[in-house]
């Protein structure tokens, strides 16, 4: 399997998720970056007038990436992390998803989340990718056991 696994984190918690998974799936891994980094205030989803909270209310929000470097071209499935914001992924996803052609390729989707599974994620997202294939994964959460997830990579039908 030629994977790569491509994640956006807010906070530092999918990040170390990702980096697990890339280890034990023998995958690369891409950072996706917003162009302006999130603050703590940014994610505070309690206040409705963070940045946030305003992206996640508006369906057709695309935050800007910091760039469009990702190796998608040169890999044929794809883990895509996460964190859970409103029971779906974080829009800046559907900018990502939708600055590359994935097209073939299979999407499969983890997510790290306090308290919520995938949700609607992956329906949420798959209008951002015509033409590949996107399925739920697994949450991530809480201390990662590689072994595990070489496990579950390895038993992916793909």
């Amino acid at each position: 399997m030629n994977a790569l696994v491509a994640y956006f984190s807010a906070s530092g918690t999918t990040a170390k998720a990702a980096k697990v998974l890339a280890k034990a799936a023998d995958a690369d891994l891409y950072e996706i970056k917003p162009a302006i980094p999130y603050t703590r205030a940014d994610l505070n989803w309690m206040d409705k007038g963070s940045r946030s909270s305003v992206e996640m209310s508006d369906k057709h929000s695309r935050p800007a990436l910091a760039d469009t470097d990702a190796p998608i071209a040169g890999h044929d499935v794809i883990f895509l992390g996460f964190p859970i914001w409103w029971y779906v992924a974080p829009t800046i996803v559907n900018t990502f998803l939708e600055s590359y052609d994935f097209t073939g390729k299979t999407i499969i989707l983890f997510a790290t989340s306090g308290g919520s599974g995938l949700g609607k994620s992956a329906v949420s997202l798959r209008a951002s990718v015509p033409g590949a294939r996107i399925v739920d994964g697994r949450l991530l959460n809480g201390r990662l056991n590689a072994d595990e997830l070489k496990t579950w990579v390895s038993g992916l039908k793909l």
